[in-house]
């Protein structure tokens, strides 16, 4: 089973990046080039029947396996970053972290009115960061399709912001 296995793979880095977080290592799993495959398809099937027109990939983590599910897929990939990162016109929003503050921008062109988005990051905490990445994607007028996350932090009760917007949230991994 793939959530045996990437549990095995994930590994905890303790006060990083400050004293009192648990960091969730994902590194081992990209050195197993199997195992990130795994990944990919378990996305895949769990998408199914979910109608998906781009993916948006969160800073930094997020872009990993969200761009190679985008490829997967066969669908366009776009990144939200943090302020300052991106090249283009951006539109921007702030967003409250475990262990501060940011601002996330998207570029203002990354997405057309009505397309549906999945969200991807790596991890799912306090919700702040992917709720920022929620309100991007809906000032381009986007339609928020789902989430999927590697690992989910489900002590800290995040997915209840979420499914006020979509249903549809994945998470390969749940750390109770």
């Amino acid at each position: 089973m793939i959530s045996t296995k990437l549990e095995n793979a994930i590994r905890d880095i303790a006060d990083f990046p400050k004293p009192g977080i648990v960091f969730k290592d994902i590194t081992p799993i990209l050195k197993d080039a199997s195992l990130c495959s795994e990944v990919i398809n378990e996305f895949v099937n769990r998408l199914d029947g979910i109608k998906i027109d781009v993916i948006a990939g969160i800073e930094s983590r997020g872009f990993l396996f969200g761009l190679m599910l985008a490829n997967k897929l066969g669908i366009p990939f776009v990144p939200i970053r943090k302020k300052g990162k991106l090249p283009f016109k951006t539109v921007e929003e702030p967003c409250e972290l475990e262990y501060g503050s940011a601002v996330l921008e998207l570029h203002a062109d990354a997405i057309y009115p009505g397309q549906r988005v999945l969200i991807h990051d790596d991890l799912l905490a306090t919700g702040g960061t992917v709720s920022a990445a929620t309100r991007l994607v809906q000032k381009l007028d986007g339609e928020v399709a789902g989430y999927a996350f590697v690992i989910s932090l489900d002590f800290l009760n995040a997915r209840e912001k979420l499914q006020v917007v979509s249903e549809n949230i994945i998470t390969l991994v749940s750390c109770k």
